[in-house]
């Protein structure tokens, strides 16, 4: 028996079988929240880690968050869930209270091992398309560096389609994953104070539209006007984890 099996002091070894024994590290269902505050869970690659007296830490190592957060958010018991928060290789789920956070655990591993039970409808993400003017300032060096032409950057980068993995660094920040890896370059040396918003740019796997007033590191090859990030409007912001990008050219 392992020290992760060794049973409390007040039970004898005869009061405990040892298929009653749950393996190390395993949250059941009955666990209160004291219980599982240092448990770890696993399912294949992907890693359940406590976070706080409400909530899942899942490290994503072989499936992508955004798919993770979409299956846990279509599962039947979500209503119970405050929020369901997808990252660049995590995703945090915090419950609206402390109780049931083992059974919590439970449901969150048939998530990761496939078994859970989905609410019925149509599947997540919404297909938008968004003009884009192919002329950002950073298109020529961008262009030079791959190895290719301006025009071939802009065919390669409007013929993907791409998916909002997760917001961040800014309101309307949207991480787009999905850059073919022809088009893949580190980010800038040294970012811009300031970008508007609308432009387009692209860095490592990832392709986004600025929201407007914040500094930027990223390969400026473009511009839109579609505003997907606006304070006035209810929500504030077009997009949604899940979605499906796609950029269309349009004539300078």
């Amino acid at each position: 028996m392992t020290p992760a099996e060794v049973p409390p002091a007040d039970v004898s070894p005869a009061d405990v079988s040892p298929a009653e024994v749950p393996p190390p590290g395993v949250p059941t269902a009955d666990m209160t929240p004291a219980d599982v505050t240092s448990v770890t869970a696993t399912s294949g690659k992907t890693i359940l880690r406590r976070a706080g007296d409400r909530g899942w830490l899942i490290e994503c190592a072989d499936r992508h968050p955004a798919e993770v957060a979409t299956s846990i958010r279509a599962q039947l018991w979500a209503s119970g869930l405050r929020e369901v928060v997808p990252a660049a290789t995590t995703v945090l789920v915090v419950a609206e209270n402390a109780a049931g956070m083992g059974k919590l655990a439970a449901g969150l591993r048939t998530v990761l091992d496939g078994s859970g039970a989905h609410r019925t409808g149509p599947p997540p993400g919404r297909r938008i398309v968004i003009p884009v003017r192919y002329d950002g300032p950073d298109l020529p060096e961008v262009a030079e560096r791959l190895g290719l032409a301006p025009e071939e950057v802009a065919r390669r980068h409007g013929a993907g389609e791409y998916r909002v993995g997760f917001f961040g660094f800014a309101p309307g920040f949207a991480y787009l994953d999905g850059v073919p890896e022809s088009l893949r370059l580190p980010r800038l040396s040294s970012p811009r104070p300031r970008v508007a918003a609308g432009v387009v740019a692209i860095a490592g796997n990832q392709t986004v539209v600025y929201p407007g007033g914040t500094p930027g590191g990223w390969h400026q090859i473009g511009v839109t006007t579609t505003r997907l990030w606006d304070v006035t409007a209810e929500p504030p912001n077009r997009l949604a984890v899940g979605d499906r990008i796609v950029f269309e050219a349009v004539t300078p």
